[in-house]
């Protein structure tokens, strides 16, 4: 007789339209693959040859300011800059034929944001105030540049670690602001809009309901927010972070909601740290409403935690052959991802449970 835990299988991905492999048979095979140098943590507080460290040289000329909270900042190398010329590609086989190539220029505002002058932390280090501060900055910079009349949407997000392509230790984040909905995004967003439309609520709503009740996937909840790993997770120990109530923004938050989300990341990453006794990588965003102006009620504020780690802090998950080129394939199930990273959670964490 089936069953999901043990036997390979398919799951769909409401979100964004996809299906995914799952094959928990082969958790037994032995990895005599890549494996990562031990990580080694051992900053300090302040370093003189970091860029972001307060009153350092950056490496375009400017310094850094002796900042004290939260800092951000334009990218000195950003990937999109506000006005840059305008033009397109279009080009056909044959006049009767479908554009083949297709190019057109596009504008971005690409921010750096600097969670603490501390170097030796990171996010799930801070204590709450200066997490909430950070909540605050999201939210501040989602309202400032969402306010430009040609940004359609605004993504914070954070690569944490080297192996997940960070280029600085110094603990920050990114936010880019772009003239058009990101590929993600639109596929997110004609879902969610499918669903309002055809139940009156948004999926996430829905799914969260389905999974406190079943409660095989959740890792931590709060009166406010709650983690899960996805019943359709691509990465080993993804997570969805989930507000309850359903706002389409950080901006939308209350008080109480924000002291709410400081405490559910602190227990989050502290079980991601723990789970391998080593600072988890991970590239982690927030999705929330486009700024386009238009109605946005089936959006529903959520943020992905997308870490590659598989076996131990050494041994990662590769995305490479048929995940590449046919569709996700995962071996870990996403009930047991849960199972363990619950046992990182520590049974006191302020402002959380596993319930």
């Amino acid at each position: 007789m089936f069953n999901s835990h043990h036997h390979q299988h398919r799951r769909y991905n409401p979100l964004i339209d996809q299906w995914i492999v799952v094959s928990p048979q082969r958790m037994q095979r032995p990895w005599l693959g890549q494996q990562e140098p031990a990580p080694i943590d051992q900053r300090p507080a302040y370093d003189a040859h970091c860029f972001l460290c307060p009153g350092n040289l950056r490496a375009d000329g400017k310094r850094t300011p002796a900042y004290t909270g939260v800092w951000a900042f334009d990218n000195d190398y950003a990937a999109l800059l506000p006005d840059p010329p305008q033009g397109e590609v279009l080009e056909r086989a044959s006049a009767e034929a479908p554009p083949l190539l297709v190019a057109q220029a596009e504008r971005g505002i690409c921010r750096v944001i600097c969670y603490t002058p501390r170097h030796d932390l990171g996010l799930g280090q801070l204590d709450p105030a200066a997490l909430r501060g950070v909540i605050e900055a999201w939210a501040a910079e989602y309202r400032t540049l969402g306010a430009l009349d040609w940004v359609r949407y605004v993504l914070p997000f954070e690569n944490r670690g080297a192996m997940m392509g960070a280029s600085n230790p110094h603990p920050h984040g990114q936010l880019w602001a772009t003239g058009f909905l990101p590929g993600e995004v639109a596929r997110e967003d004609a879902s969610q809009r499918r669903y309002l439309a055809s139940t009156g609520r948004t999926l996430l709503s829905d799914y969260l309901a389905m999974e406190l009740e079943r409660q095989e996937r959740i890792v931590c909840a709060n009166a406010h927010f709650v983690a899960v790993v996805p019943f359709w997770a691509t990465w080993p120990f993804e997570t969805l972070l989930i507000a309850r109530r359903p706002v389409g923004a950080l901006s939308d938050l209350h008080p109480d909601e924000q002291d709410g989300l400081a405490a559910i990341l602190k227990s989050l990453i502290g079980c991601y740290d723990r789970l391998f006794q080593a600072r988890f990588p991970y590239s982690m965003g927030w999705h929330q409403a486009p700024t386009d102006g238009l109605p946005q009620a089936h959006w529903h504020l959520h943020a992905h935690f997308l870490p590659p780690l598989l076996r131990s802090a050494t041994v990662r998950k590769f995305m490479v052959g048929y995940e590449l080129l046919g569709e996700p394939q995962r071996d870990l199930t996403p009930e047991e991802a849960a199972r363990r990273l619950r046992t990182a959670l520590l049974p006191h964490a302020e402002g959380t449970s596993a319930q």
